[in-house]
């Protein structure tokens, strides 16, 4: 469970691993290869196995992409990585590019050479994005040519890790708040609705959501990589490595859910041959889609049927959230008082700081896992948005600097992701300043109420309206799913500038999590968890009104607060939250704590 502070790249990895993967393309015929962060389950982190794009980049981000070609190549990072692409990747060999603003495609289109051959693994690709790179490289007069052996795993060779095969086990109903059979009904029912008579399931986090169990394939979430088909009459196929497969997993499962292997599915799908078959261009790759159509299936592109009512939690499940946030809430408490206390007489370094916050988790006794490897950023780290602490980087707070902890832990009964910024000594004005209008914005989309059919990308304004005034932003999204002891980036809702069609709905838990970042100065973040809710009508309101519920619960440092720049309403709030903080976790604690939260928490005014 402990974080490990060890890199497992270096921008050596370029400068090895290239040359070995053009000479497995030259072996094919091929003169270049696309290389995704992906993997053949779209996972966003990555077993060891299948983080490719690390091994022959060197960069470990959880978005990004390469192309490699017999005389170029070129990385693709998107703004929250644009600092630690550099120090990671050889920027001799590879051209370090936007993945956002032109990507790959822009790319492809100026750098293919007519006639050349550019390969790609279609287990890697979902169809979208697989046909805008076709098209990029058809104006180039190059064409990219699918391939059954993948020249990078064939010159990663003996060096490559082995799959994961971590136990698959069942996921009480007591957290899970719904059978399993209940679920199949419900979102086989909804198949039948859109005229599907199966649907094929391949995202690990509906796998582990729809079957009510739990596995540990995916670092730092408990998902089992498989496949799963779901027929309309809630009947199932699914499809685990038998390592995998505990004892109690066959009865828990039920026979209405046939348990096979991997090896079992391309005749699996074949078996589809004449049906209506759902599969989400977002979760699957083009394989699938290649196969069913080969097999004479009807491919309906559409959601994976299971993300919706995955990302609306029920009663069970929120009231296990909110128990894990009180846990976990004394648990970050204790951290700040430690850095509030012995860190500002002795500041530490960015590894006391995530061994010291996981040592508290860990003394719950409740702890699973972390959520995601603690970012702990001091001082000019806490601008790098993604940071992860490792022995080279490793630097220690000073006075005068701010210290920015963003963690999360996985508990059977919820998963959290927490932000704060902690003063190390005194701030400056500009730090204060800044803070503060990261505040106003996280207050803001805090306290919102919209109506129903609301998008996250319509209230994203709120978090950077403060910071806009200032002529100030950030790179990155304000709000994500989160799930239920699953992982902690879930879709399909979201805050963010994007535009996004899926409408807010009770139930769902989102980040709300603004932030600022002076690059080689310091970083700002403050994130809460927070829950999608139908709270008493408006007075004299006309419409139904939908907002927020805070979950996460832990005190904001007020030493980094300009209260001149809140509103009466704005100090307000954070006051009342501040006092639900102390309510709930206060008696957690044991004495020298909750005084020091007492204080902490007391009204601005």
């Amino acid at each position: 469970m402990r974080q490990t502070f060890d890199e497992t790249t270096d921008p050596s990895f370029g400068p090895r691993h290239v040359p070995l993967i053009r000479q497995a393309m030259a072996d094919q015929g091929l003169d270049g290869f696309l290389v995704p962060h992906e993997d053949e389950h779209q996972n966003e982190y990555l077993p060891a196995a299948n983080d490719r794009l690390a091994w022959a980049t060197g960069f470990t981000g959880s978005a990004g992409a390469a192309v490699i070609l017999q005389d170029k190549a070129a990385v693709f990072v998107d703004g929250r990585y644009t600092l630690q692409v550099r120090d990671q990747v050889d920027g001799q060999l590879f051209e370090i590019r936007d993945l956002v603003e032109g990507g790959v495609p822009a790319y492809l289109e100026a750098a293919a050479a007519r006639g050349q051959k550019i390969g790609y693994d279609p287990r890697l690709h979902s169809p979208d994005a697989l046909a805008r790179l076709k098209e990029a490289a058809a104006k180039a007069g190059a064409e990219l040519m699918p391939v059954n052996d993948n020249p990078l795993d064939r010159a990663w060779g003996k060096a490559r890790p082995a799959q994961p095969a971590a136990p698959v086990v069942p996921h009480a109903l007591a957290y899970s708040g719904e059978d399993s059979a209940d679920k199949r009904a419900r979102v086989g029912a909804a198949l039948a609705g859109k005229g599907a008579d199966a649907a094929v399931l391949t995202a690990p986090s509906s796998i582990a959501w729809l079957f009510n169990v739990r596995g540990g394939d995916v670092i730092r979430s408990p998902l089992p990589i498989g496949q799963a088909i779901l027929a309309k009459d809630g009947t199932a196929r699914l499809f685990l490595d038998p390592a995998k497969v505990t004892p109690e997993l066959p009865a828990w499962l039920g026979n209405q859910v046939r348990l096979e292997t991997p090896d079992d599915l391309p005749a699996a799908l074949a078996e589809l041959k004449g049906q209506s078959v759902l599969v989400d261009p977002a979760q699957s790759s083009a394989w699938y889609f290649d196969t069913l159509a080969a097999a004479g299936a009807s491919v309906v592109r559409g959601e994976d049927p299971c993300a919706l009512p995955r990302a609306c939690k029920n009663a069970v499940e929120i009231q296990g959230s909110r128990d894990a946030h009180a846990r976990d809430g004394a648990a970050l408490t204790r951290f700040l008082h430690w850095l509030a206390t012995e860190g500002q007489t002795n500041p530490p370094d960015e590894i006391e700081a995530v061994s010291k916050l996981e040592a508290f988790r860990e003394a719950t006794g409740a702890l699973k896992d972390l959520s995601f490897d603690t970012i702990a950023g001091a001082a000019s780290n806490g601008a790098i948005v993604h940071y992860r602490p490792t022995e080279r980087l490793n630097k220690r707070a000073e006075k005068g600097s701010l210290m920015l902890v963003d963690s999360g832990a996985q508990y059977l009964d919820g998963t959290t992701d927490v932000t704060r910024t902690v003063a190390i000594g005194e701030p400056s004005d500009e730090m204060r300043e800044r803070f503060t209008l990261v505040l106003k914005g996280h207050l803001a989309l805090a306290a919102i109420r919209f109506p129903a059919g609301t998008t996250g990308s319509a209230i994203d304004v709120l978090a950077r309206q403060a910071l806009w005034m200032h002529g100030l932003d950030y790179d990155h999204g304000t709000g994500h799913g989160v799930g239920s002891y699953l992982g902690v980036h879930e879709g399909p809702q979201r805050i963010s500038k994007a535009p996004n069609t899926v409408a807010l709905k009770p139930g769902m838990i989102l980040s709300n999590e603004p932030g600022y970042y002076k690059e080689g100065g310091y970083g700002i973040r403050i994130e809460n968890l927070q829950v999608v809710t139908e709270p008493a009508p408006i007075l004299g309101g006309e419409r139904p009104m939908l907002g927020f519920e805070a979950l996460t619960l832990a005190p904001i440092d007020r030493r980094l607060i300009v209260a001149d720049l809140l509103s009466p309403d704005e100090r307000a709030q954070l006051d009342a939250y501040h006092a639900r903080v102390l309510a709930v976790v206060g008696p957690q604690l044991e004495p020298e704590v909750r005084a020091w939260l007492t204080d902490v928490t007391a009204p601005l005014s």
